[in-house]
């Protein structure tokens, strides 16, 4: 499901279970982090709208005149819908320009890699065949591929780095396991050689096809990833 779709969809059912729509919404952190603000304010629209109706007689009572005052309160009440619905339409154009501002890769990779920790313990083996499919229906130059496998790629799948479409691999290092995202060239996108946080370690480098962002806990564990990558990728 493209961008364009899933924010239509998101905006008008932002509840909806449709299998597409959920595998859609699972693949940044920034299509949950932009649904969940619209389920909340979905919430917060739906608890407005319940009214309970108190036992006692006085509430009853007072519930009755506000009745009364239904029709002219539609028109207030319409007024309220136009200006919430307003609102979602100014942080979702807001939403859309945050998207085409400059992007920090360093950060994204290290998000990814925490926002997807479960892709560390997939031990598959995937043949470098599959990840050229991948690597095929990315945006831009589609001449990126390895013309031989890699060393051991327990994972493959795409990712969306600020909206770019990318690849999300995680290989074996020397060591432990390496996460490689490969990302498109564009020029907003702003690359450092070397990263880390307390946990992790990162590198940046450019082939002429793409970024490269490595991150693994060890910095030999990089070091042969990179190797690899350069015997393999053109």
């Amino acid at each position: 499901m493209d961008e364009l779709k899933f924010r239509r969809q998101a905006y008008s059912e932002p509840n909806s279970q449709e299998a597409d729509f959920l595998d859609a919404a699972m693949e940044s952190a920034e299509r949950e982090a932009f649904l969940n603000d619209l389920k909340g304010l979905d919430a917060k629209i739906d608890r407005a709208l319940k009214v309970d109706v108190p036992d006692d007689l006085a509430a009853k009572l007072l519930l009755r005149q506000q009745l009364q005052h239904h029709h002219t309160q539609r028109r207030k009440t319409g007024f309220a819908f136009a200006l919430v619905a307003s609102i979602a339409f100014l942080a979702g154009m807001t939403f859309t320009l945050l998207r085409m501002g400059p992007v920090d890769l360093s950060q994204h990779a290290l998000a990814h890699v925490y926002h997807e920790t479960e892709a560390l313990n997939i031990e598959q083996d995937v043949p470098f065949q599959t990840v050229n499919f991948q690597l095929a229906s990315l945006g831009g130059n589609n001449s990126m591929k390895f013309i031989q496998q890699p060393g051991r790629v327990f994972y493959s799948t795409y990712c969306d780095f600020q909206g770019v479409k990318s690849l999300h691999l995680v290989m074996q290092g020397e060591q432990e396991k390496v996460t490689l995202f490969i990302v498109p060239l564009e020029d907003r996108m702003v690359l450092e050689e070397a990263f880390a946080d307390n946990k992790y370690q990162g590198m940046g480098f450019e082939t002429d096809n793409a970024y490269m962002l490595l991150v693994g806990e060890q910095n030999q564990d990089l070091d042969y990833v990179k190797n690899e990558i350069e015997q393999t990728f053109i």
